[in-house]
C-alpha cells in the first residue's frame, strides 16, 4: 500500500523495516508492457476500498481516544513551571487503552497517526523517534545557567549595587530654607557642595562646605571633602541636619601654618628646624610623632564640673596628665581615641554645658547619637587655642588626605589656560571695546585701556545721575534715595542684625584675615558697621554719614575719605587697606536654597 502522508519516523522504525522485509512480493502477470491484468486490477482495487474504509474507522477511533485522553489529562494533571506534566499524577484511562492490545507490527502495518505529546517530553521518552539532520547547538554561555535555573537573569537575582543606589538628602541653608537632593551612595561632601552651587547659581570658589549640625547636642563640624555623605548621615540622629555654608578657613593652615600652631604648643620627638614646610611634613608624615600640648578645661564624664588639666594630643589619642605637666607614661590617662571619633565645636557651651568660656570643642564618638555621657567636652581660653587643637586633630587623623583635598582645586585651576576668561554670553562675546571721545570712534586694542574703559563705564550712571540732578531734572532714582538702598542688594550686607550675631557668622565662615560683612548700626539709625576679621580676632568699624554741598556721603575715617554709597566704599577697601588693618578679601554670604 502507499505510504504517502506517513510520518518520517516510520521509515526508520525497526518494526516497519522488519515488516517490509518479510512481506512477500507477488508480482501479477502483466497483460502488456507496464500494465497489470484487468482481473488483478479489479481485485487490488476492491482490496484497497476495504482497507481504506477500515483505515478511516481506525483513525476515527484513535482520534476520539486521543482527544478524550488529552482533555481528561489536562483537567487532572498539573503542569510544572517548564510546561511538563507532573509524573507523580496517575494517568487517566482512555478508550484507546480499553481496546485489546495490538502488536507493534500491526500498528506499523496500518498507517496510523502518531500521538504527538502536547507537553515537552519528546526528548526524555522518545529519543529513538527524534530525527534531525542538524546537530544540537551547544549553549555558548554555560556559566550563566545553573542546573535548574533559566539563562535569563531576573531582577532579584543580582545583588543590589551600592554604587547605583540613590538616596534623598535634605540640606538647609543659613536662612532656614532647605532643598532635597537625590544623591548616589558614593557621593562625597565636595560633590554635593558642587551640586548645590550649581543648583543655587552661586560662585564656586572652593570654600563651600557641608556642615554636620546637631542642635540637641549643641555641636557642629564641617565635613571633610572626601567623606561620604550617606555614611555620615547614618551616624546622625533624627534631629540632626546638614547645613550648606561658607568656610574660608577650611585649608588656611596649609597657607600659614605658623599662625595656627604656636611654637610653645608644638613639640616633636625628633629634631626640627621649625620652618613652615617642616611643620607640615611632620603632621602629614605618619612616621613622625608631633604632639600638641597645653592646658584645657576638661568636663568630667557624668558630672557638671570642669577641671583645668594638662592635655597632650598624639596620633594614638588625647591624653591628660594626672600629675601636673608630666608626660611620663604612668602619669598619662587616655581621654579620647581618634580612630572612630570626630572633633566638633560647641555652639553654646556656656548655656548648655556650663563651659568656662565660649571657645569649647568636643570629641564625639561616631556611635553616639543622643547621649551626652560619652561626649568628651573640652574648653580653651581663646579662639586661637581652640583652632589649634581642632586643626591638629584633623591633621593627625586624616593626614595626607587633607592635603590632597587642598590640592585638587588648585590642580583643576592650573589645567585651565592662563588666558582663559570667564564664560560670557554670545552677545557679550561679540562686543568690542570702543572709544567715542573724539570725532570718530576707534577700537581699543590695548587690554589695560579696555579694562579701564569698562570700569569707567560701570560708574558712569553715577555721573549721569549727578548731572541730571544739577540740571534740575531728577533721575528715576534720586541720588539721595539711591545711596541709602542700593547696598541692600549686595551679598555682604546682612541688614539689621546684632553684634553677637555678626560675630557668630564670622566665626562660622572662618576666622581668616579679610573676612567681613556690613550691617545696620544699632546705636545710630543712620550709620552702618563694618565687621572685619584680622589675626583671628573680630573688630567693628562704624561707617558714619556726612554731608558736603547738600549731598550725603559715607566715610570710615571721619570724612577724610568719602564715598557716595556703600558699594563704592567696599570697592575701595578691597583694593586699598586705608585705615583698616587689612584689605577686605572675603565677604560673608547667605544663599537661599
Amino acid at each position: 500500500m502507499a505510504l504517502a502522508g506517513c510520518p518520517d519516523s516510520f521509515l526508520y522504525h525497526p518494526y516497519y523495516q522488519d515488516k517490509v522485509e518479510q512481506t512477500p512480493h507477488n508480482q501479477p502477470d502483466l497483460a502488456g508492457p507496464g500494465f497489470p491484468a484487468q482481473s488483478d486490477r479489479l481485485a487490488s482495487h476492491q482490496e484497497d476500498d476495504v482497507d481504506l474504509e477500515a483505515l478511516m474507522n481506525d483513525m476515527n477511533v484513535s482520534l476520539e481516544g486521543l482527544y478524550s485522553a488529552c482533555s481528561m489529562q489536562s483537567d487532572t494533571v498539573p503542569l510544572l513551571q517548564n510546561g511538563q506534566h507532573a509524573h507523580s499524577q496517575p494517568q487517566t484511562a482512555s478508550p484507546r487503552a480499553l481496546q485489546p492490545p495490538v502488536s507493534p507490527r500491526q500498528r506499523v502495518q496500518r498507517s496510523q497517526p502518531m500521538h504527538i505529546l502536547a507537553v515537552r517530553r519528546l526528548q526524555e521518552e522518545d529519543q529513538q523517534f527524534r530525527t534531525s539532520s542538524l546537530p544540537a547547538i551547544p549553549n555558548p554561555f554555560p556559566e550563566l545557567c545553573g542546573p535548574g535555573s533559566p539563562p535569563v537573569l531576573t531582577p532579584g537575582s543580582l545583588p543590589p549595587s551600592q554604587a547605583t543606589a540613590k538616596k534623598d538628602v535634605k540640606v538647609f541653608s543659613e536662612d532656614g530654607t532647605s532643598k532635597v537632593v537625590e544623591i548616589l551612595a558614593d557621593m562625597t561632601a565636595r560633590d554635593l557642595c558642587q551640586l548645590l552651587v550649581y543648583k543655587s547659581h552661586c560662585v564656586d570658589d572652593n570654600s563651600w562646605t557641608l556642615v554636620e549640625h546637631h542642635p540637641h547636642l549643641g555641636l557642629e563640624r564641617c565635613l571633610e571633602d572626601h567623606e561620604l555623605v550617606v555614611q555620615v548621615e547614618s551616624t546622625m540622629a533624627s534631629e540632626s541636619k546638614f547645613l550648606f555654608r561658607k568656610n574660608y578657613a577650611k585649608y588656611e593652615f596649609f597657607k600659614n601654618p605658623m599662625n595656627f600652631f604656636p611654637e610653645q604648643m608644638v613639640t616633636w620627638c625628633q629634631q626640627s628646624n621649625g620652618s613652615q614646610t617642616q611643620l607640615l611634613q611632620n603632621f602629614l608624615n605618619s612616621s613622625s610623632c608631633p604632639e600638641i600640648q597645653g592646658f584645657l578645661h576638661v568636663k568630667e564624664l557624668g558630672k557638671k564640673s570642669w577641671k583645668k588639666l594638662y592635655v597632650c594630643l598624639r596620633r594614638s589619642g588625647l591624653y591628660c596628665s594626672t600629675k601636673g605637666t608630666s608626660k611620663e607614661p604612668r602619669h598619662l590617662q587616655l581621654l579620647a581615641d581618634l580612630e572612630d571619633s570626630n572633633v566638633f565645636s560647641l555652639i553654646a557651651g556656656r548655656k548648655q554645658y556650663g563651659a568656662p568660656s565660649d571657645h569649647g570643642l568636643c570629641i564625639k564618638p561616631n556611635k553616639v547619637r543622643n547621649e551626652t555621657k560619652e561626649l568628651r567636652l573640652l574648653c580653651a581660653e581663646d579662639e586661637q587655642t581652640r583652632t589649634c587643637w581642632m586643626t591638629a586633630f584633623r591633621l593627625l587623623k586624616y593626614g595626607m588626605l587633607l592635603y590632597q583635598n587642598y590640592r585638587i582645586p588648585q590642580q583643576r585651576k592650573a589645567l585651565l589656560s592662563p588666558f582663559s576668561t570667564p564664560v560670557r554670553s554670545v552677545s557679550e562675546n561679540s562686543l568690542v571695546a570702543m572709544d567715542f571721545s573724539g570725532q570718530t570712534g576707534r577700537v581699543i586694542d590695548n587690554p589695560a585701556e579696555a579694562q579701564s574703559a569698562a570700569l569707567e563705564e560701570g560708574h558712569a550712571w553715577r555721573k549721569r545721575s549727578t548731572r541730571m540732578n544739577i540740571l534740575g531734572s531728577q533721575s528715576p532714582l534720586h541720588p539721595s534715595t539711591l545711596s541709602t538702598v542700593i547696598h541692600r542688594t549686595q551679598h555682604w550686607f546682612h541688614g539689621r542684625i546684632s553684634r553677637e550675631e555678626s560675630h557668630r557668622i564670622i566665626k562660622q565662615q572662618g576666622l581668616v584675615d579679610g573676612l567681613f560683612l556690613l550691617r545696620d548700626s544699632q546705636s545710630n539709625p543712620k550709620a552702618f558697621v563694618l565687621t572685619l576679621c584680622h589675626h583671628q580676632k573680630i573688630k567693628n568699624f562704624q561707617i558714619l554719614p556726612c554731608e558736603d554741598d547738600g549731598q550725603t556721603f559715607f566715610s570710615l575715617d571721619d570724612g577724610n575719605t568719602k564715598f557716595s554709597d556703600l558699594i563704592q566704599l567696599v570697592d575701595f577697601y578691597q583694593l586699598n587697606k586705608g585705615v583698616l588693618p587689612c584689605k577686605l578679601k572675603h565677604h560673608c554670604i547667605r544663599v537661599a536654597l
